[in-house]
């Protein structure tokens, strides 16, 4: 477990530009923490170390976005999903099949989904700018 804190949002997307390198294909993030809390921040930086030129935003009324390149992203907003059966409707197994990364937000809505090799990420608002941001099942160097 590492515990990172960064002080603005170009730090938290470089964050998530850093965790790319670590990521592979079939690769689950498991993101918990509040609204506001740097999630789409991260996502964003994630999308940008796998060479991805999307623009990338929350998928809260879409619930999916993806991103398309050589390694896909797909980006699930659960804020308004209620349980994880609703996230097996939509095709979640479909989508972890296809060999894509999966940047989940608000897992805490659908934690009973994933199958336990997750990478983990808690995000915790320190003030305004800063936020502390805690990575299990990857190692950042």
């Amino acid at each position: 477990m590492q515990t990172f804190i960064t002080n603005s949002e170009r730090e938290t997307e470089e964050l998530g530009a850093k965790l790319a390198g670590v990521l592979r294909g079939g690769s689950v993030v498991a993101m918990f923490g509040d609204l506001g809390s740097g999630k789409t921040a991260l996502v964003r930086g994630m999308a940008r170390g796998m060479g991805l030129q999307a623009r990338v935003t929350s998928p809260t009324f879409t619930i999916v976005n993806e991103y398309l390149g050589p390694v896909d992203l797909i980006h699930f907003d659960m804020y308004r999903l209620h349980s994880s059966d609703e996230l097996f409707d939509i095709g979640w197994e479909d989508y972890i099949s296809r060999g894509a990364v999966c940047a989940v937000e608000w897992s805490e809505n659908v934690e009973d989904a994933f199958f336990g090799d997750e990478i983990k990420i808690t995000f915790k608002k320190l003030s305004d700018t800063s936020r502390e941001i805690t990575i299990e099942g990857a190692a950042l160097c």
